[in-house]
C-alpha cells in the first residue's frame, strides 16, 4: 500500500524501524503488521489466525488468565470489501488454550479499517485500523478495550517497509490506559509470489510512562509469506529479546477470498 521523494522516504523509514522495537503482547490472537491491503469492492474474506508459544511467559497475568506458556491461540477473521477505501471485519469466536484453563473462548472483535484506494499499486501507503474488543474474563480484566492502529508503509518493490504504530485503550481515562505497541514489517518481495520478511512487535507501555527496555515486550518474527495462490498463506517464528517476551512463538495466517460480487 503506497507515493513521494524515495530518498527520504526511505530515511524516514529506517528512523522509524529504529525506533520501534517490536513484540506480542504474552499471548495474542493476532499476530500481523497491516499494510493496507484490503478486499476488493464486494469480496467476502476468511483468514484464519494461529498461534502457539512454545516457550512463554510462566504463569497468569492474573487469577483466571490464559497463561501464556504453551498456549494455542486463534481466530478467524471476517472480512468484507465495502468500498476501495474500507474495509468491515469481525473477529469471532476469539479461542485459546493452554495447560491451566483448557479450551475456551475469549470474546471478538469489530473491525474497521480505512486504507488509501488501492494501495497494492502505489508507492506510499497509509491508512488507519479500528477495532472493538469485547473480552471474556479468561484474556482481559476489562470486558471493553479498542485498538487504533495508524498504517504508514512504503513499495519500493522488491522491498516493503511497514510500521503500524498501534495504541491500544482500556477507557481508563486520559493518557492512563494508552499503551504503545508498535509493530513493522520489512519484506523482500520474489518474482514467484513469495516474499521473506522480518517484523517486530512491542510492547512499551503506557504512554505516560514508557517501561525500561528491559522491562518491555520485543519479539522478532522471521516470516515467509505466499499470495496468488488459492490461499494466501504467512509462517513465522518469533524470538523474544527480553525478560517480558514469550521466548518462542510460531504463527500461521491462512487467507482466502469466500465470495466476490465479481
Amino acid at each position: 500500500m503506497r507515493t513521494p521523494a524515495a530518498g527520504r522516504s526511505l530515511a524516514l523509514a529506517s528512523a522509524a524501524l529504529l525506533l520501534l522495537s517490536a513484540a506480542a503482547v504474552a499471548q495474542t490472537d493476532e499476530i500481523q503488521v497491516y499494510d493496507a491491503s484490503i478486499a476488493p469492492v464486494g469480496t467476502f474474506n476468511l483468514t484464519l489466525h494461529n498461534n502457539y508459544v512454545a516457550n512463554g511467559i510462566k504463569g497468569q497475568a492474573f487469577p483466571g488468565a490464559v497463561a501464556a506458556d504453551k498456549s494455542f491461540n486463534g481466530v478467524p477473521e471476517w472480512a468484507y470489501g465495502v468500498t476501495k477505501w474500507f474495509e468491515a471485519g469481525l473477529y469471532m469466536p476469539l479461542y485459546s488454550h493452554d495447560d491451566t484453563m483448557g479450551w475456551g473462548t475469549n470474546g471478538f472483535k469489530l473491525r474497521a479499517l480505512f486504507v488509501v484506494p488501492n494501495a497494492d499499486d502505489r508507492k506510499f501507503v497509509y491508512g488507519v485500523n479500528f477495532e472493538f474488543s469485547h473480552n471474556n474474563k479468561r484474556w482481559d480484566t476489562k470486558q471493553f478495550t479498542q485498538e487504533i492502529r495508524p498504517i504508514i508503509g512504503w513499495h519500493l518493490k522488491p522491498v516493503d517497509i511497514i510500521i503500524n504504530p498501534i495504541v491500544d485503550t482500556r477507557y481508563e481515562g486520559g493518557i492512563k490506559g494508552l499503551d504503545f505497541v508498535p509493530s513493522a514489517r520489512v519484506a523482500y518481495n520474489l518474482p514467484s509470489g513469495w516474499a521473506v520478511a522480518g517484523e517486530e512487535y512491542a510492547d512499551l507501555g503506557e504512554l505516560g510512562g514508557i517501561e525500561r527496555v528491559g522491562d518491555e515486550v520485543h519479539q522478532l518474527f522471521a516470516v515467509v509469506d505466499h499470495s496468488g495462490g488459492p490461499l494466501d498463506v504467512e509462517a513465522g517464528v518469533g524470538f523474544g529479546v527480553t525478560n517480558a517476551s514469550d521466548k518462542l512463538t510460531f504463527k500461521l495466517i491462512l487467507s482466502k477470498d469466500l465470495y466476490s460480487k465479481k
